[in-house]
C-alpha cells in the first residue's frame, strides 16, 4: 500500500518553484473542494491527498527530506508508507491551507463550509484509527503478501437515520448578534444541539450508541508488499473506525512484525547464511544445497576454500521497498573442526601433520576475512 509520489499529484518536478506548486495544489483543492463534491468520497481522498502532497512540497526542509528519502524521509510514524500529512483530517487541512484560497467558495474554505470546525461551518467528524499487529514471516517480506484480517471495530448501523439540525438549519454553526459601543458585532460558535455536526440521529436502533455506531467484526484484506521491516507501520486509508452522522471513516494502522527464520539472518536487504562443511570438503572441493527462501540453490565450493569465504547470490535477497533494486545472498563458509577422533583418525592426521601442504602459509594467495569483505563491498 505504497503512496503515489508528492509531485505526480501535484502535476509538478522537482525543480518546481514555490509559486508553481502553490498554484498546483490551489487547482487541485479547487477541483475536489468538498463544497464542491458534495457526499463524493473519491473527489474526497484526492482533496487530501493534495494536501498532503503540498504540505510536504511548500516546506522546503521537508521537501528535501522527501527528494533525497522518498516517503520514508518524512516520517509520518509508519516507517514510510505515508508523508508527514498522512494523519492531517479535514480541520486540519482547512485551518492550515485555508488561506491560500482569498475568497473562493464564498470564504467558506476553513471558514464556512465543508470541515472547518475550528473557524465555524459545520464538521465532518472523523473516525478513530485501529492499531494491528501482523507477524510476517521471512518468505512473506521477499515475495510480498496479502492478508485477510479480522478487525472488531465500530460501523454505521442498520436503520440510522439522519436529519437536519433545526436549531442551525444544518450550518454547524448559531449566529450571534451583540450590542456594542462600536455598534452591532455578530459572532458564530458550534450549535450547541448537534455539536457543530448540523445533523442529528432522528432513529437508530437500541443496540446503537449515541453516535449511531455498534461494534462489528469485519474481514478486511491487507496487500502487504514485498521488503517491510520489523515495526514499520503501514496505513490502509479508511479501514478503521466509521465517521459518526456519515462521517470520513479512520484508518487502519497495520505493525509489522518479523518472526526470525530459524537459519537465515537479515541485514537491511541483503540475507545472511552460515554454511559448515568438513576441512576435507574445504581441502577437496564439494557442492552443496543451500536453502534459500525461494528455494534450494547448488553451489560448488572450490578446492582450498578457506573457512570464512563469503559466497554471494546476486539478486537473492530481499526487494527494496522503495523500488531501488534487491539485495543479496551472502553465504559466510565455516570450516568445522571435529572436536572427537578415533585412533585411527587420530594416526591419519599425524602422518599428515608435518606435510607441507597442511602448514598454514600466511604469504599465500588467499586473502583473509576482512580483505575478502572489502573485496564484496568495492
Amino acid at each position: 500500500m505504497s503512496k503515489r509520489d508528492y509531485y505526480e499529484i501535484l502535476g509538478v518536478t522537482k525543480n518546481s518553484t514555490e509559486a508553481e506548486i502553490k498554484k498546483a495544489y490551489r487547482q487541485m483543492a479547487i477541483k475536489y473542494h468538498p463544497d464542491k463534491n458534495p457526499d463524493d468520497k473519491a473527489a474526497e481522498e484526492k482533496f487530501k491527498e493534495a494536501a498532503e502532497a503540498y504540505e510536504i512540497l511548500s516546506n522546503p526542509e521537508k521537501k528535501q527530506r522527501y527528494d533525497q528519502f522518498g516517503h520514508a524521509g518524512v516520517g509520518s510514524g509508519n516507517g514510510g508508507f505515508g508523508g508527514g500529512g498522512g494523519g492531517m483530517n479535514m480541520d486540519d487541512i482547512f485551518s492550515q491551507f485555508g488561506d491560500i484560497f482569498g475568497g473562493h467558495f464564498g470564504g467558506s474554505f476553513g471558514g464556512g463550509g465543508f470541515g472547518g470546525g475550528s473557524r465555524g461551518g459545520r464538521r465532518v467528524r472523523k473516525g478513530t484509527n485501529l492499531r494491528i499487529k501482523v507477524k510476517l514471516s521471512l518468505e512473506d517480506i521477499v515475495n510480498g503478501v496479502q492478508k485477510k484480517i479480522k478487525v472488531n471495530k465500530l460501523v454505521n448501523a442498520e436503520g440510522v437515520t439522519l436529519k437536519t439540525c433545526g436549531t442551525c438549519n444544518g450550518s454547524g454553526q448559531v449566529m450571534r448578534i451583540a450590542n456594542t459601543i462600536l455598534g452591532q458585532m455578530q459572532t458564530s460558535s458550534p450549535c450547541p444541539t448537534c455539536g457543530g455536526d448540523g445533523k442529528i440521529i432522528d432513529k437508530k436502533p437500541a443496540n446503537a450508541d449515541h453516535d449511531g455506531l455498534i461494534r462489528k467484526e469485519e474481514l478486511i484484506t491487507i496487500d502487504i508488499p514485498a521488503g517491510v521491516e520489523d515495526g514499520m507501520q503501514l496505513s490502509v486509508t479508511g479501514k478503521g473506525n466509521a465517521g459518526p452522522k456519515d462521517g470520513i471513516p479512520g484508518d487502519l494502522i497495520v505493525l509489522v512484525e518479523e518472526i526470525p527464520h530459524d537459519r537465515i539472518k537479515r541485514d537491511g536487504t541483503n540475507l545472511l547464511y552460515d554454511h559448515y562443511l568438513s576441512f576435507v570438503d574445504a581441502a577437496l572441493g564439494s557442492s552443496a544445497e543451500i536453502p534459500t527462501v525461494t528455494g534450494k540453490v547448488k553451489i560448488t565450493i572450490e578446492p582450498g576454500t578457506q573457512s570464512g569465504k563469503v559466497l554471494r547470490l546476486k539478486g537473492k535477497g530481499i526487494p527494496n521497498i522503495h523500488g531501488y533494486g534487491t539485495g543479496d545472498f551472502l553465504i559466510y563458509i565455516n570450516v568445522w573442526t571435529p572436536q572427537k577422533l578415533s585412533k585411527e583418525e587420530k594416526a591419519i592426521l599425524e602422518k599428515l601433520k608435518d606435510a607441507e601442504n597442511f602448514r598454514p602459509n600466511p604469504t599465500s594467495k588467499d586473502k583473509g576475512f576482512f580483505e575478502r569483505m572489502k573485496d564484496y563491498f568495492n
